[in-house]
């Protein structure tokens, strides 16, 4: 998968305020960079919010911020190679969401450090758990990990920092779980991190398209596209607002009821915006495929 390359330092504009143009990214001190759009937006790789969190205790984590609405909040973050996510008093990460996890590069190990239960993905696979999970991220691999993350219900709604300030701190945490030895693989629910590979995709049709759900819940539904040379999809519209990321090739999409520009052109490691209810169509007028990963939130259909 081609991806962009990271910038050279990291971009702590947005934390007074300041943000690309049309983009509203104003936050409370010490939360995320929340930047939400008046309509269907690209969001090139270079206009993605560039915000640093963590401390030393918690480990350091670099964001790209593309969306944070008040349905969906989408970003890609990064770890160095042997690097890791954990928490501290400061950044506890437990929230009041479902959230998702795309491997873009890399190898994640998951861990949940109160349970101890452990999942690894690698590039196109996907993690989701649910909220009230608390979890460390570990990039077990030579290269860096990127991850592509939706996040709904989102920060906006008070599920995220805030949320997690309200929970009990957990002490103690531990990266082994005994109780399945003897019953691997466990039943689905008994589980808090949901690991989902190409092979466990729920594949559809949308026009030319091939879609495949990884993850839907009543608050997001996270799944792949493809379309080969030539292809376009159904023109589609959500019950939720949606939020696309390219992985590969160069993607068209067409917003007929919109205002202004209505047609833009996406390349790997740009977004898309597109509010709940608006029409949309994407094309492949290339001569190689194209791969996306698309989030909506709530719902996918009506």
């Amino acid at each position: 998968m081609s991806q962009p390359e990271p910038p050279s330092r990291i971009n702590l504009a947005a934390s007074d305020g300041t943000a690309p143009d049309g983009v509203n990214a104003q936050q409370p001190v010490g939360s995320s960079p929340r930047p939400t759009y008046a309509g269907p937006t690209a969001i090139p790789y270079a206009a993605a919010v560039r915000y640093l969190w963590g401390d030393d205790e918690a480990g350091r984590v670099s964001d790209w911020i593309y969306a944070s609405t008040d349905r969906i909040h989408m970003l890609v973050y990064a770890l160095p190679a042997g690097g890791a996510c954990l928490h501290s008093e400061t950044y506890r990460t437990v929230f009041g969401a479902d959230v998702s996890y795309f491997v873009l590069e890399g190898t994640l190990a998951l861990a949940n450090p109160g349970t101890g239960e452990v999942r690894v993905a690698e590039p196109g696979e996907a993690i989701l758990f649910r909220r009230d999970t608390w979890h460390h991220v570990f990039a077990h691999s030579t290269e860096q990990l990127r991850v592509l993350e939706f996040f709904a219900p989102p920060p906006s709604t008070g599920t995220s920092r805030k949320y997690a300030q309200q929970q009990p701190y957990l002490d103690t945490s531990h990266y082994t779980d005994d109780s399945l030895l003897g019953r691997w693989p466990p039943p689905e629910q008994s589980v808090s991190l949901h690991l989902r590979r190409a092979q466990d995709r729920l594949w559809r049709r949308e026009g030319d398209a091939l879609v495949g759900i990884l993850f839907s819940t009543e608050h997001l539904t996270v799944a792949t596209m493809s379309l080969l040379p030539c292809q376009r999809s159904d023109v589609q519209i959500h019950d939720g607002d949606e939020c696309l990321y390219v992985v590969d090739g160069v993607l068209r999409v067409h917003t007929p009821d919109s205002d202004g520009s209505s047609y833009v052109e996406l390349g790997p490691g740009d977004g898309f915006y597109c509010p709940q209810g608006t029409a949309h169509q994407y094309y492949n007028i290339e001569s190689v495929p194209v791969e996306a990963v698309i989030g909506v939130a709530p719902q996918w259909t009506s």
